[in-house]
């Protein structure tokens, strides 16, 4: 009798020429088994799917300069494309301590960076939000790192899925949060906010200049339906903008409905108060001599991170801080779209070490 062959798995159904829908994408979700098509994707200037594309690798390395031997940490790993870069600069001799709150993504990225064939103790890999960095650094033993990264916001692997529920393009679950085993989704916290509530996260999260009226719409329009996914809460901010005196064209209404699903995923992640947590903490975590450098991506972050580097200077906390934001080039943000509002800031903590001090190549 012959033995039963196990029949080969059909790729996912689409309609039409291309797959349109995340899950639909097989070859962008296998890019070691596809890395042409992966590729083919980048090279129109698009993120494939269920990736990320690190940005500002290069001028991340150089504010930073890694060397063998040295302690990293990358408070926020995400898919892992700094610490790539960085663990080639490290070795031998080296460690990278890899920090991500994210438990659905951080097994993948941990594999991913294993498959590098480095020598074991030199990644190690936690489930952690970046605001307990001193704490898990006490617990490892380790009295002080060379240099920190933080690249904050979220992933393209997240905004990308529409189970995670993290964009107004794609319909879902309104979900928002980095981690979806902690804390309540946005939809949740939607249901009982107050009208003084959603002006304030609309205000203070992301600028929105209509907070009072998009605050007072969603309280009218949860009373007729619940919004309870993506595209019920674009579609109601649609409605508020349309019933309005407001004149706006479709670029505004997109704008404002980024403004709108921010606003409510930094507060669902209380992501403001674990980046000033963060930064208190962070020359207690630095060596003497020790560097940091964040990616923010909208002004609330980057204010915070400006204000708390300047503070520190001022303390004598660091020796030098930056004086002007490090954006990405032009090519990378045609390239890459998602890296056109990055700002890179960097510290250098102060050392007794004479002669130190004088920060990363003031040309970048």
């Amino acid at each position: 009798m012959a033995e039963a062959t196990e029949k080969p798995k059909r790729r996912p159904r689409y309609r039409g020429t291309h797959p349109r829908k995340f899950h639909e994408k097989y070859k962008e979700l296998n890019p070691e088994k596809f890395p042409e098509a992966v590729q083919k994707v980048i090279a129109s200037g698009k993120t494939p799917a269920g990736t990320h594309r690190p940005i500002c690798v290069q001028e991340v390395l150089q504010v930073l300069d890694p060397h063998p031997g040295d302690i990293v940490v990358d408070a926020t790993l995400g898919y892992g494309g700094h610490a790539r870069e960085i663990l080639v600069k490290i070795l031998p001799g080296g460690r990278l301590i890899g920090l991500d709150t994210d438990p659905i993504e951080l097994p993948k990225t941990e594999a991913r960076l294993r498959s590098m064939e480095i020598p074991a103790d030199t990644l190690s890999v936690h489930r952690s939000n970046f605001a307990g960095l001193a704490r898990l650094l006490g617990t490892l033993g380790v009295e002080g790192v060379d240099m920190v990264l933080a690249d904050l916001g979220c992933s393209s692997m997240q905004l990308d899925n529409p189970v995670r529920g993290f964009s107004y393009k794609l319909e879902g679950p309104l979900d928002l949060r980095l981690n979806p085993q902690k804390g309540q989704p946005a939809s949740e916290w939607l249901a009982h906010a107050g009208t003084s509530d959603l002006e304030r996260i609309f205000a203070e999260n992301s600028d929105e200049p209509a907070a009072a009226l998009l605050a007072q719409g969603l309280v009218d329009a949860r009373l007729e339906h619940p919004i309870q996914t993506t595209g019920g809460l674009a579609k109601a901010v649609r409605n508020i903008l349309a019933e309005s005196r407001l004149r706006v064209d479709e670029a505004a209404v997109k704008s404002t409905l980024q403004r709108v699903f921010q606003a409510l995923r930094i507060e669902v992640n209380d992501e403001f108060g674990a980046l000033e947590t963060f930064l208190r903490f962070m020359p207690a975590c630095l060596k003497p001599g020790g560097r940091v450098a964040i990616l923010t991506f909208h002004s609330g972050e980057d204010r915070r991170v400006k204000k708390a580097f300047q503070e520190g200077e001022r303390a004598g906390v660091y020796a030098s801080v930056a004086r002007e934001v490090i954006r990405p080039s032009p090519a990378e943000s045609h390239t890459n779209p998602r890296a056109a509002s990055a700002k890179l800031r960097w510290a250098l903590k102060a050392s007794a070490e004479p002669g130190v001090g004088e920060g990363p190549n003031p040309n970048l």
